[in-house]
């Protein structure tokens, strides 16, 4: 036996991530021999540039209680009802462009702040009434229109009145708004299968939690989206930022984005934030930044973080959530998630021009 499984150990055709793996030891072998420094460099910058965000924003800054809080306080809004006015009030609308009042669901859910219940919870009801792909897709792209953190949105509102700007056409034209007409533009270009199901045919969203539970369930909520989620993904982004700095590369890519955006009416240090590391933590810097930057760049951050970003949601927490939950595959969902994510650069940037003259 023993034989045996030597000729099999020794003819095993190597497989393609075995060269990735001898080609990483021996660059790793030559640097240590030549360089020995350079992989203590990049890890110290690593360190550097992640431990200053962690530490004194997340965890002894007002950031990390701002997220708790507002976890806990979209879902009291829930509790009262929120998610099923807004059905109610979509039902019109719904009816005249023939499409299932459903498809906004996903989106109040993240407005609310929760992509990943967004998928796990209204999906199955998209799948249940029968909605087709089309609408399923519509769902999923119109979910990107609306902050994936409702401490983005209350970190946004608290940014306006820092400096001075109305809150109120900004968060019903730049948050709101979208999410109506989004299903709209979708359902006569994109995704045009779509037929109206009326309310008898959905289910109610509010849960029959008592009151004292949902507060300190949605506080427990907010603990884990903050330690489990945020942190995490801010470490890895910080993470590779830093090492990239080191070996200079990220200052192209840095200058390239702020180019970038700042052709879009985006301040360019919270929307590189919003696209490759948290919106809430871009909202959070905005407070800090809004009253020196001009208000169309302020309005333009709000709206970009408003989103679908990080990019790691569009590009994986939505496939692989919707495509357990909902008809679609990975492939569609991701799609339908970039889809989203387009509309809304472009919208940041028409809205933050429209927004601007009303608000200032």
């Amino acid at each position: 036996m023993a034989v045996k499984e030597k000729e099999v150990l020794g003819t095993r055709k190597m497989e393609r991530i075995e060269y990735v793996g001898l080609t990483v030891l021996g660059l790793s072998l030559a640097v240590l021999f030549f360089r020995p420094g350079v992989i203590g460099g990049i890890f110290d910058a690593m360190v550097n540039k992640t431990v200053p965000v962690i530490v004194k924003v997340y965890l002894t800054g007002t950031l990390g209680c701002a997220i708790i809080l507002s976890v806990m306080t979209g879902r009291i809004l829930e509790r009262l009802g929120f998610t099923d006015a807004l059905v109610r009030l979509y039902i019109p609308l719904a009816r005249w462009i023939k499409i299932t009042p459903l498809v906004i669901v996903p989106a109040i859910y993240n407005i609310l702040g929760d992509i990943n219940a967004a998928g796990r919870i209204t999906a199955p009801y998209l799948k249940k009434v029968g909605a087709t792909k089309d609408e399923q897709k519509i769902a999923v792209a119109t979910m990107c229109q609306g902050n994936q953190s409702f401490s983005t949105l209350m970190l946004g509102i608290l940014a306006f009145a820092t400096g001075g700007i109305w809150a109120f056409p900004v968060i019903f034209i730049g948050l709101f708004l979208p999410v109506i007409l989004v299903p709209l533009l979708l359902k006569v270009t994109l995704y045009r299968n779509v037929s109206f199901k009326d309310i008898s045919d959905m289910p109610r969203f509010t849960p029959s939690t008592p009151i004292v539970p949902t507060i300190f369930n949605g506080a427990r909520e907010g603990a884990e989206l903050l330690f489990l989620l945020l942190i995490p993904a801010a470490a890895v982004i910080f993470a590779i930022m830093g090492a990239l700095d080191y070996i200079g590369i990220w200052k192209p890519i840095e200058n390239a984005l702020t180019g970038f955006l700042g052709a879009l009416s985006i301040d360019p240090q919270t929307g590189i934030q919003s696209i490759l590391v948290s919106p809430t933590l871009a909202m959070n810097t905005l407070v800090q930044t809004i009253k020196n930057i001009p208000p169309r760049f302020a309005i333009g951050s709000f709206i970009i973080a408003a989103s679908g970003f990080p990019l790691q949601i569009p590009l994986a927490q939505i496939p692989a959530v919707w495509s357990q939950n909902s008809d679609l595959t990975a492939q569609e969902a991701l799609e339908a998630a970039v889809v989203g994510i387009i509309i809304r650069i472009i919208s940041a940037f028409i809205l933050a021009m429209i927004i601007t003259p009303l608000v200032v």
